[in-house]
């Protein structure tokens, strides 16, 4: 009896395949199929007298994973080169333009930069989190991303935290509340979006405005994305006001879960690790940004509790093959050495499978298998800073750059081919953030644009 061929949507063949799959890790020579939005081929031959609508040649490619990039604030791209520099957050630093003072028409131009510019290097899914979140989900929607955008959650008064004052206001928590729940309502069914809750920080949020989010989130069966550990400033503010950790707060206000992520956890002790640990929080490692204020997160004392790592790029550009190799090397320069347990398989799980692992996704996203949602990514690897390809991970993390991508796709669906967008005008999006950017910085900006 003869059996019935295969078909595909899209198939892709002669690629070197990095799956994030422990069970096979490399394919060399392989072929990936998608059929209907999901993975129904891998293997290193292509299946006999297949069906294809669209074949794609990915000899001399690599293909990979989609990036999972879990904490990033899209419309802060407005302070790219200048707040790195400033050494602090830029919602508490004076004289930064401020995610409130935009018009829709502003925020919707800058989210369409910080998305176009994480989608060019790789990133599948998205966990923005700010002011500006429905703006910010409906261009990301558009433009096809996976989402897990949340709004930013606090009942602290941000236009007098920047002058260091801390005042809370019930009404501030109610508004943004609503407005976070207001978004997961409008977007609860859609099958590339999960709101999350991202309660702000735990100098921003009083404790009584904690537990009133903790009950949201267990009523709904949400995620907490949250600043945890972010400055000194944080710990000092906590310490003072509650006589605890950060840590401590949130965990006494019943958030401290396996839903609980924790952006940057720079500033946290080896109580609060073993505090995470117990809970089965996850950490969302932010090296570079962590590391261009002249700080580290002690990443080698988290992977010994046992906790799940993710990586995000925050508030940097949105290149996550360079962001696992800060990951690789700061995590090396704590150890003071390489170490068997700190090579480049683990910061590759941390962009892949970790970040899915940590939204409870990592059945459906995070590795090449088949069954998963076709969520990858195609690199050109015959540049010569990829040559030769003894090993394609050591390659990927040590030496690949986010330009190297030319191919992104999500459900099936390829938003970036040949390194431009299929779904947007990449030129066009440049021009509005440029034009909105010099209108929010004003006479303030002038002193770096005319210099």
């Amino acid at each position: 009896m003869t059996e019935t061929p295969q078909t595909f949507d899209t198939l892709l063949t002669g690629a070197t395949i990095l799956t994030a799959d422990p069970t096979r890790p490399l394919l060399r020579d392989g072929c990936v199929g998608v059929r209907d939005g999901r993975i129904a081929w891998l293997d290193q031959r292509e299946p006999e007298a297949a069906q294809v609508t669209r074949r794609i040649d990915a000899r001399g490619h690599l293909v990979t994973p989609g990036f999972v990039n879990l904490h990033l604030h899209a419309i802060l791209t407005m302070v790219r080169g200048i707040a790195s520099d400033e050494g602090f957050a830029p919602s508490y630093t004076p004289g930064i333009p401020k995610g409130t003072d935009l018009t829709p028409d502003q925020a919707r131009a800058l989210a369409r930069l910080g998305a176009l510019d994480a989608m060019l290097f790789g990133s599948t899914l998205i966990g923005d989190n700010f002011v500006h979140a429905d703006i910010g989900v409906e261009v990301m929607e558009e433009m096809g991303l996976r989402l897990a955008p949340s709004w930013r959650i606090h009942d602290v008064d941000f236009g007098r935290v920047a002058g260091g004052e801390w005042h809370f206001d019930h009404k501030i928590g109610e508004q943004t509340l609503t407005a976070a729940i207001d978004l997961h309502d409008r977007w609860k069914d859609h099958p590339r979006i999960e709101v999350n809750l991202a309660a702000h920080a735990a100098d921003t949020c009083s404790e009584p405005f904690l537990r009133e989010i903790a009950d949201v989130a267990h009523q709904r069966g949400l995620r907490i994305n949250t600043h945890l550990g972010q400055s000194t400033a944080e710990v000092d503010r906590v310490q003072e006001r509650t006589g605890k950790s950060s840590t401590q707060v949130f965990e006494d206000a019943g958030l401290l879960n396996d839903r609980f992520l924790g952006g940057h956890c720079i500033y946290v002790t080896d109580d609060d690790i073993a505090r995470m640990a117990r809970a089965g929080a996850h950490v969302v490692h932010i090296p570079k940004a962590n590391a261009a204020s002249g700080r580290f997160a002690p990443t080698p004392k988290f992977r010994d509790a046992g906790l799940n790592m993710a990586i995000a790029t925050d508030t940097q550009h949105g290149d996550m093959i360079e962001l696992m190799r800060w990951a690789l090397v700061t995590g090396r320069v704590q150890q003071g050495g390489v170490s068997d347990d700190w090579q480049p398989s683990h910061v590759f799980d941390m962009a892949t499978i970790n970040g899915a692992r940590a939204l409870g996704q990592d059945d459906q996203i995070g590795s090449l298998e088949v069954g998963k949602q076709a969520d990858l990514v195609m690199l050109d690897i015959r540049h010569p800073h990829q040559v030769p390809q003894i090993s394609p991970l050591g390659n990927l993390v040590h030496t690949a750059h986010g330009r190297d991508v030319r191919l992104v796709m999500v459900v099936g669906d390829i938003l970036i081919e040949d390194g431009r967008p299929t779904k947007v005008d990449a030129e066009e999006i440049c021009r509005e953030a440029e034009a909105v950017s010099r209108q929010v910085w004003g006479d303030v900006g002038r002193c770096y644009w005319e210099s």
